[in-house]
């Protein structure tokens, strides 16, 4: 008689999903080596129960996005552009500009820019605060502080 052996493949649900608070300081961080170990965190990947349909990732509170820096020359050469919907409404902010006016949103366009491009992917982004200095209003979550580099 032949005897069969079968595994089950753990697949997490929704309501079982257990999400912590974690805590990045990106004081003197390269962007995209810091946005490339945030994405995997918010998707769940870090986590032996991930599941790719179900949102298994962590909350991410990141602090001193004005302290980060870019390796090389890119700080003099990259542009984010955008489109207002009007003719001729294609327009270009230099990294330095961003930098100056919204240091958070560069963090968030670069997390964003490596997270899957879903629903799904909309949803685990908006796990991720960003703050512009060493202070936060996540307090109440009581996060754990991690070292990504």
């Amino acid at each position: 008689m032949k005897e069969s052996f079968s595994m089950k493949s753990f697949m997490a649900k929704k309501n079982e999903v257990e999400q912590k608070w974690l805590l990045v300081d990106a004081e003197g961080a390269i962007l995209g080596r810091m946005a490339a170990k945030i994405a995997p965190i918010l998707m769940g990947k870090n986590k032996p129960t991930y599941t790719p349909h179900v949102d298994t990732g962590d909350y991410v509170i990141v602090v001193n996005a004005d302290k980060i820096r870019l390796s090389g020359n890119k700080a003099n050469v990259k542009e984010y552009d955008y489109y207002t919907l009007h003719p001729g409404g294609h327009k270009y902010v230099s990294f330095e500009d961003m930098m100056e006016k919204k240091p958070e949103k560069v963090i968030e366009l670069a997390v964003k820019r490596m997270m899957p491009k879903s629903a799904l992917g909309r949803n685990m982004l908006k796990k991720l605060k960003v703050y512009r200095g060493p202070e936060h209003d996540n307090h109440a979550q009581k996060p754990q502080k991690i070292e990504l580099f």
